[in-house]
């Protein structure tokens, strides 16, 4: 990655987050909270760039221009309304269960083997 590269994503990161703070204090802290459920749970490809969290700022300033609340804009379960934005994305829960499931195929050849 060139120094190019990290100086722009910065400034996007820092425009992003301008953005999220110019919201209802409301959609601020469901945001924050879709954010952290998002980086513990969510997409590998998340990491490479701000679309999917872009996506969900442009949804909320959306939601906050017409007067709706934020669970007005999520559902009541913001849980599953970020697992459907993920749904078809690979996670790093799929990845870790993907893992654990190659290791015991591993271990259960290594005994089909020995008998």
């Amino acid at each position: 990655m060139r120094i190019r590269d990290i100086i722009e994503g910065r400034k996007e990161w820092r425009a992003h987050v301008a953005r999220v703070k110019a919201l209802p204090q409301d959609y601020q802290i469901v945001y924050k909270e879709i954010q952290k459920y998002l980086f513990k749970v969510g997409p590998v490809e998340l990491t490479e760039g701000t679309d999917l969290l872009s996506g969900i700022v442009d949804l909320f300033e959306e939601g906050a221009a017409s007067g709706k609340g934020v669970l007005e804009v999520t559902g009541s379960d913001v849980a599953a309304f970020c697992d459907d934005l993920i749904q078809d994305s690979k996670t790093y829960a799929d990845i870790y269960q993907e893992s654990i499931g190659q290791g015991a195929n591993k271990t259960a050849k290594k005994d089909t083997d020995k008998k």
